[in-house]
C-alpha cells in the first residue's frame, strides 16, 4: 500500500470503523436459563455423563432432525474423526483426502498411523476433486477422507463410483454441514461414516463436541464401544477404546438451542444475501455459487480476492480490514500439505494453493446485525474503489 492509500484508510477507519471487534464467527446460544432449565433434571440426578439421559435425548433428537439413521454423539469432532477411522480397522496406509481444510482432517490420519495423499481441489469450488483421485490410488490405500468445504457437498456420486470400483471406504468431513441437504435428503447418508463438528464456530454448538453419522448398524455399534473404552459390560472390555463421550452439560446446550435452529438459518441466510447484493459485481471478488439441489447451513460466506481486478490482493485486504475492527479468517491458509508435519510429495496442487492465497472468510454468524452486514460490504467495495484509482 502506498501512502496516500494508507492515509485515506485512516480517514475511512475513524469514520467507518466498529467500535468493538466484528468477528469472522460467534456462537449460536440460547437464553442461559434454558440451558439451565434443562441441566437441572441431570445436576439434580448427579447424573453428569455416561450415556446420560440428556445425551440419550440429543442423540435421537439430531438424528431425527438431521434425517440419518444412526448417530453417536462425541466430546468433540476431531475425537469423532479418528474413531470413524478405526471403526473400519484402518492402519498402516495412505488416505486420499484434501489440503485445503483445517488440521484436524489430517491430524487423526497421523494418529493412525495413516499418511495423507493429497488431491488437488474442484476448477469450480473448493471440494475434493474426483478427477483426481483415481491418479492415486496406490497398492497402499486404504480409504478416501473427502470434506464438504464450507457446507457445499461434494460430488457423492463420482466419489461413490471410484470407492465402489476399488474397494475403498469413504469417510466424510462433515464438520461444516449441520443440516445441509442434497437433492432432499441428509448429505450425511452418503459414504460410509460422516463427522459432524459441534464447535463453538459452528451452526450448531455444544461448546466442544461432535458426532458420527452413518446408515450401517455395525459401524454404529462399534462407535459406540470405542468411544467408552471399549467397554461392553461391567466387566467386559472388547477393544482399545478412549474416551470420546459427551457429557450432559454439553447435551444441555444442544438440546436448550434446537428450538432457534431454524431462525438462525435464515438469519444467515439474510445475511449472505446482503454481501451477495453487495459484492457479486464487484471487480475481483469471485463469491462462492450455491448449487442448485443444495439446501444450505449458510455456515460461511467465502470471498475470492483477485489482486489484478480488485486492486488489493487478499493478505492486505485482511489486514487493512482490521483498520475496521473487521476480524476476517484466511479459511483455509496454509495449506495442510504445506506444514512440515504432514507434508506430501503427492504433485501439484494449483488449485488449491491458489485457493488458499485468495479466499477470505467475512464475518457470518446468526447474531450479525444485518446493518453490520451493509456496512461490512460498503467497506470492502469502498476499499476495491479506492485501490484502483
Amino acid at each position: 500500500m502506498n501512502t496516500a492509500f494508507k492515509s485515506q484508510v485512516r480517514a475511512m477507519a475513524a469514520s467507518m470503523g466498529f467500535p468493538e471487534a466484528v468477528y469472522v464467527t460467534r456462537p449460536n446460544l440460547p437464553p442461559l436459563d434454558d440451558v439451565m432449565n434443562t441441566l437441572k433434571p441431570a445436576w439434580d440426578r448427579r447424573w453428569i455423563t455416561n450415556d446420560g439421559e440428556l445425551h440419550i435425548r440429543l442423540e435421537t433428537e439430531l438424528a431425527k432432525r438431521l434425517g440419518v439413521p444412526y448417530l453417536n454423539l462425541f466430546c468433540n469432532g476431531t475425537v469423532a474423526l479418528l474413531t470413524a477411522l478405526k471403526v473400519l480397522n484402518l492402519e498402516e496406509g495412505a488416505v486420499i483426502t484434501t489440503p485445503f481444510t483445517f488440521p484436524a482432517t489430517v491430524s487423526v490420519l497421523y494418529w493412525c498411523g495413516l499418511r495423507p495423499v493429497y488431491c488437488d481441489i474442484q476448477p469450480d469450488g473448493y471440494n475434493l476433486d474426483p478427477a483426481g483421485i483415481e491418479a492415486l490410488i496406490g497398492p497402499d490405500t486404504k480409504a478416501i477422507l473427502p470434506v464438504h468445504v464450507y457446507g457445499i457437498p461434494c460430488d457423492v456420486a463420482a466419489i461413490k463410483d471410484i470407492a465402489d470400483r476399488h474397494g475403498l471406504p469413504v469417510i466424510y468431513d462433515a464438520a461444516h454441514a449441520f443440516g445441509v441437504r442434497l437433492r432432499g435428503e441428509s448429505v450425511l447418508v452418503h459414504g460410509d461414516l460422516s463427522m459432524l463438528s459441534f464447535h463453538a464456530t459452528k451452526v450448531f454448538t455444544t461448546a466442544e463436541g461432535g458426532a458420527l453419522a452413518t446408515g450401517n448398524p455395525e459401524l454404529h455399534q462399534r462407535a459406540r464401544v470405542l468411544k467408552n473404552f471399549g467397554i461392553t459390560g461391567e466387566e467386559s472390555v472388547v477393544a482399545p477404546g478412549l474416551n470420546g463421550k459427551m457429557n450432559e452439560m454439553q447435551a444441555a446446550l444442544g438440546l436448550a438451542q434446537l428450538d432457534g435452529l431454524d431462525a438462525n438459518t435464515e438469519k444467515r441466510r439474510r445475511l449472505d444475501g446482503i454481501y451477495r447484493r453487495l459484492l457479486q459485481h464487484e471487480p475481483g471478488l469471485a463469491l462462492l455459487d450455491m448449487p442448485r439441489d443444495v439446501d444450505p447451513n449458510y455456515a460461511y460466506f467465502p470471498v475470492r480476492v483477485q489482486e489484478a481486478l480488485f486492486g488489493l490482493n487478499r493478505d492486505t485486504l485482511y489486514e487493512t480490514l482490521k483498520a475496521f475492527n473487521i476480524q476476517c479468517r484466511k479459511y483455509f491458509y496454509p495449506l495442510c500439505s504445506s506444514h512440515p508435519w504432514c507434508s506430501a510429495k503427492t504433485g501439484t496442487l494449483p488449485r488449491a494453493e491458489a485457493a488458499a492465497d485468495e479466499v477470505l472468510c467475512l464475518p457470518m454468524y446468526g447474531q450479525l446485525p444485518e446493518a453490520w452486514a451493509e456496512k461490512i460490504g460498503t467497506i470492502i467495495k469502498s476499499l476495491g474503489s479506492l485501490a484502483r484509482i
